[in-house]
């Protein structure tokens, strides 16, 4: 299977590195692009396999080789480029899932990926349950919350934040400084709680999935704690996620999900939901 990179970051280069090492599965990285071409070229120089540089988002949906595109990049890439990929025919594996809290775009993408016979694939990351919640959403869900904890200085950066003038630098004790629904949240800190996102499409929704943000001084992990009720019982489930070893700013379970969902696509037998 051949593969398009949208992104050169840190998770595109975490999720490239395993391709090129063949840790993903049956897959062969053919094009990369990002909006920083400088970007492209020093991902390419780490690889063994080398990569075509696409000079533009177009060459990528021309490109009929092109079985799937990785949108490893950012929200505004996913409004940007989803369905233009999906209208060329090709599979989509979304990282910043977060983008769907627009109805308007999920929507678009489900009609379109319907119409052309294309799948969206959206990794659980840096998140436990997503499995057992998907199947609890078949019999009937009354209550979903995440409880997000993370270190002041990865929530500071957010302009949700920033308008609140709330100063999180000198913060001794944990704070909450979110509690809301996952509608909400997502724009709120769009770098920090895609994992709201994907819950909320595996259970109940935007609207109701219910989400805590707590800036914590004293954790030197991001923790996510997950609590579903429903008319098949009641679970928990909380990862205490380290940093990937190559890339400081990723979540190591986030990276090694998008890795696992690449190396389902080419396995024959696949355990869980």
């Amino acid at each position: 299977m051949k593969v398009a990179l949208v992104g050169c970051g840190a998770i595109g280069t975490v999720l490239a590195k395993a391709i090129d090492k063949k840790r993903a599965g049956k897959v062969k990285l053919s094009l990369v692009y990002d909006l920083k071409p400088e970007k492209s070229k020093a991902l390419v120089k780490k690889l063994k396999l080398k990569p075509k540089i696409a000079k533009g988002a177009a060459e990528i949906y021309a490109d009929r080789t092109v079985d799937l595109v990785i949108e490893a990049a950012s929200q505004q890439a996913v409004r940007q480029y989803s369905i233009d990929v999906l209208r060329s025919g090709k599979d989509l594996m979304v990282m910043s899932v977060g983008a769907f809290a627009d109805k308007k775009l999920l929507k678009n993408v489900k009609k379109i990926a319907n119409l052309k016979g294309c799948r969206v694939y959206v990794p659980s990351g840096a998140v436990l349950g997503i499995d057992g919640v998907k199947a609890a959403e078949l019999g009937g869900i009354r209550e979903v919350v995440l409880t997000t904890r993370k270190a002041p200085s990865a929530l500071a950066y957010s302009e949700y934040m920033k308008k609140r003038r709330a100063c999180l630098k000198d913060l001794k004790f944990p704070k909450t400084v979110f509690d809301g629904p996952a509608m909400t949240a997502v724009k709120a800190f769009p770098a920090s709680v895609n994992v709201a996102a994907t819950l909320s499409l595996a259970g109940i929704g935007f609207g109701r999935t219910r989400v805590r943000v707590i800036a914590d001084p004293t954790i030197k992990r991001n923790i996510h704690e997950i609590r579903v009720k429903g008319k098949s019982g009641e679970f928990v489930t909380e990862a205490r996620n380290v940093p990937f070893p190559e890339s400081r700013r990723t979540s190591y379970l986030a990276a090694l999900s998008a890795i696992r969902t690449l190396r389902n696509l080419s396995e024959t037998v696949r355990v869980g939901t």
